[in-house]
């Protein structure tokens, strides 16, 4: 009776030692329920994430974060504790305390939304990553970015982090990879597979939304190109113009001084040869005006683009905008 009793204290005492270790296995299981005792995702976050392709882990690690899509710029600002002078898409509080998603309404960047899901979502999921996962999954993204990342604009984009996020940049690297590079190596693709049953499906929105702005960037530098050729014919053009108008004027002067003086047999050998330098400086000022009708015609082509990607640009500016006084 003395063994079972001394039996029983002992594993009550092993039980009471082992709790506090057990609340802390368990602590992130318990915080998630209790985010989650009373959260039904809205349709438009859930379709996000159906959309995305999420993961139920990744849903569930989504979700916890309660995800809001905010259309209203002052309240998005504040709901991500930025400046007006920052344009940001999204962003996720640390520590799991919430996931905020700018409403982009512009059909031309269907896909922008889903994007930035995705990537707050992997913020959050980086965020509970063990610390001998983590080395493991930052040696892999430093690996691809050092040596096999061939993507300018994604270069651009960590190298733009470097400068504004020095301390954040391989969890950038983290979500930045996962969501709009197409073609990673074997491990990584691995390793996303936990948070994406299709991932192609994330970058292809990626794609689709950066071409709307590559295509009028490429065409706004290829308009330019040619404005800027029209423009040195134009001047040659006119240039030319200047020197056979003053040629004219000065063989005006000498058929004038023949006719006053009564020289006509030489006047009338001359006229033939005048009339065809006005003729050819008559085709020439037609040739300038077409020139100057197809820069005029480019330039408008170039405003109409130049204006299609300023009304892109401002769909995913979340800044607020202030009116101007009277």
């Amino acid at each position: 009776m003395r063994g079972l009793r001394q039996t029983v204290l002992f594993l009550l005492t092993l039980a009471l030692l082992a709790a506090p270790f057990l609340v802390w296995w368990k602590a992130q299981a318990l915080a998630d329920w209790w985010q989650l005792r009373d959260y039904a995702a809205p349709a438009a976050v859930s379709s996000l994430a159906s959309q995305d392709t999420m993961t139920a882990y990744a849903r569930h690690v989504f979700y916890v974060n309660h995800p809001d899509i905010e259309s209203n710029p002052a309240q998005f600002q504040q709901d991500c504790n930025e400046s007006e002078k920052t344009i940001i898409l999204g962003c996720y509080h640390s520590d799991q305390n919430g996931i905020f998603v700018y409403d982009v309404t512009d059909p031309r960047l269907s896909g922008v939304e889903q994007v930035t899901a995705a990537h707050e979502m992997l913020h959050a999921a980086y965020d509970r990553l063990s610390s001998k996962d983590r080395d493991r999954v930052d040696g892999l993204l430093e690996d691809f970015y050092k040596n096999q990342l061939t993507d300018q604009r994604i270069i651009d984009t960590i190298n733009s982090y470097k400068q504004t996020e020095p301390n954040d940049v391989v969890n950038e690297m983290h979500s930045v990879f996962g969501t709009e590079v197409a073609n990673l190596p074997v491990p990584l693709e691995s390793y996303y597979k936990q948070y994406f049953t299709n991932r192609q499906a994330v970058t292809h929105f990626a794609d689709s939304y950066e071409n709307e702005f590559t295509t009028r960037e490429s065409q706004i530098k290829s308009l330019k190109s040619q404005l800027d050729q029209l423009k040195t014919s134009i001047q040659s053009q006119e240039a030319d113009l200047d020197g056979q108008l003053r040629q004219i004027n000065t063989d005006r002067a000498k058929l004038d001084s023949l006719r006053s003086s009564g020289q006509i047999t030489e006047y009338n050998a001359s006229v033939s040869g005048f009339n065809q330098e006005v003729n050819s400086y008559n085709n020439s000022v037609e040739t300038l005006h077409g020139t100057v009708s197809q820069y005029n015609q480019l330039v408008s082509q170039y405003n109409s683009v130049a204006k299609e990607l300023a009304n892109l640009a401002k769909s995913i500016d979340s800044r607020v905008q202030t009116q101007a006084t009277q």
